[in-house]
């Protein structure tokens, strides 16, 4: 999951200077171990919509930090951010799907939110594209053609529709 904090604190939203700083102290107490100080920075944000916290929330609940381990939460908070384009919360619900995780495992979801993940986290050189890419790979060696095909549509059709048509 360390991959997925690198995914989550360097892909989000645009954040207001209130909001940054909040986010930033809950980002600051996670990394201290203060998860009870996290949560309460970053709870209120994520149900006003802030992707950054959703995501961290995600993290929060998968790894059981601070709260009781709850993958089902977790894809929750993950998918909030990631219809809303999120490439962190996209990465981890991609994660999610592949393992069955909180969510039916489904390889041609997992598919597609970790196309949509690679797509959006810059230069192919980057550290965080290229892990994207290798583990949708992975995932796809594991596929049928047909099955690529039709992840490759549905994240079309998820970014056509700004994230409003992803599936479930």
């Amino acid at each position: 999951m360390a991959l997925l904090l690198l995914f989550a604190a360097l892909h989000g939203g645009a954040l207001s200077p209130a909001t940054a700083a909040d986010f930033d102290k809950g980002l600051a107490a996670y990394k201290a171990g203060d998860y009870q100080t996290a949560l309460a920075e970053w709870r209120p944000l994520a149900e006003a919509g802030d992707v950054n916290a959703q995501t961290m929330l995600g993290l929060v609940y998968a790894e059981g930090k601070g709260v009781p381990q709850d993958d089902t939460k977790a894809a929750a908070w993950y998918r909030r951010a990631a219809e809303q384009g999120h490439a962190g919360a996209q990465f981890g619900l991609g994660l999610m799907y592949n393992d069955g995780s909180g969510v039916p495992q489904d390889n041609v979801a997992a598919q597609m939110w970790l196309n949509l993940a690679a797509s959006k986290v810059g230069p192919a050189t980057s550290k965080q594209h290229q892990i994207a890419v290798e583990t949708w790979d992975q995932l796809a060696s594991q596929m049928s053609h047909e099955a690529i095909i039709q992840a490759q549509a549905l994240a079309r059709r998820c970014l056509a529709s700004n994230y409003q048509d992803c599936g479930d």
